[in-house]
């Protein structure tokens, strides 16, 4: 029952935040979700004994999120700056230790796992329209509701038993076939100028990643021996929990629709 009280709550916020308000608005909601995904990010690595500074790599995946969402700041130059502060607070602690690698590279991650992806999401918005982000809500959801219900129903081989031991080979078909579906049927509308054969691959594609993306957060969290990334949304668990299949479908949907839609 928690489970559907949150989405009833959480699905008219977030659709009514992207339909009816400015594009600013949807980027406002990157931002947010981005600092949040990243405190749990934190919290995760932190359980695999990996030390993730807070405030630097928080605000530079707020940054990286600005910097593709408005192209107003140079990604080149953030990139860069987070690697140099890290690399700072790496010497001035004055220890070496084998972790200093695993602390350094788990903080960009952050960055180009959290911040990025989230970003390109807003800059879709602003690029394409409130249908285009509609499209990809869609899409996701109909993936990963055709994996349940498919692995339920046919479900016989085990995807991955070492990450997600509910996950089935024929579950991820079905989240594959369907997903694909709805993006290349509801994608005639929202770009009716784009090539058909580009566009199912595309949507292809989004299914696909989305479904590795799935799977890499689960990954994530079974290493640390965690459940969930949080238990904010009830039911739902965090908001890395609720993204993960976004993180990774939405550079190739973001590719698309600023190269290569026309």
């Amino acid at each position: 029952m928690a489970r559907v009280l949150s989405a009833l709550v959480l699905l008219p916020v977030v659709i009514g935040i992207v339909w009816f308000l400015p594009p600013v608005a949807t980027l406002v909601l990157a931002a947010g979700a981005a600092l949040l995904a990243f405190l749990e990010y934190a919290a995760i690595v932190r359980a695999n004994d990996v030390h993730v500074p807070r405030l630097i790599t928080g605000i530079t995946v707020l940054a990286a999120c600005l910097a593709v969402g408005t192209s107003m700041i140079a990604l080149e130059l953030l990139l860069m700056s987070v690697v140099i502060a890290l690399g700072a607070l790496a010497v001035a602690s004055g220890t070496p230790r084998p972790r200093v690698l695993h602390d350094a590279a788990a903080s960009v991650l952050a960055v180009v796992y959290i911040g990025l992806p989230l970003g390109a999401l807003a800059a879709v918005r602003a690029l394409a329209g409130r249908e285009a982000i509609l499209l990809l809500m869609i899409t996701i959801v109909v993936s990963d509701s055709a994996q349940y219900y498919c692995g339920r129903a046919f479900g016989r081989r085990p995807l991955s038993p070492t990450i997600s031991p509910k996950k089935t080979v024929e579950g991820a078909i079905g989240g594959l076939v369907f997903g694909t579906a709805a993006m290349s049927v509801g994608g005639r509308w929202v770009f009716a100028d784009a090539d058909l054969l580009l566009l199912a691959l595309v949507s292809a594609a989004v299914a696909a990643l989305g479904i590795v993306g799935d799977l890499f957060e689960s990954l994530l969290k079974r290493s640390a021996g965690v459940k969930d990334s949080s238990h904010i949304i009830p039911g739902h668990g965090g908001v890395l929990d609720r993204i993960d299949s976004w993180l990774f479908a939405a550079p190739i949907y973001y590719a698309f629709v600023r190269y290569l839609r026309l």
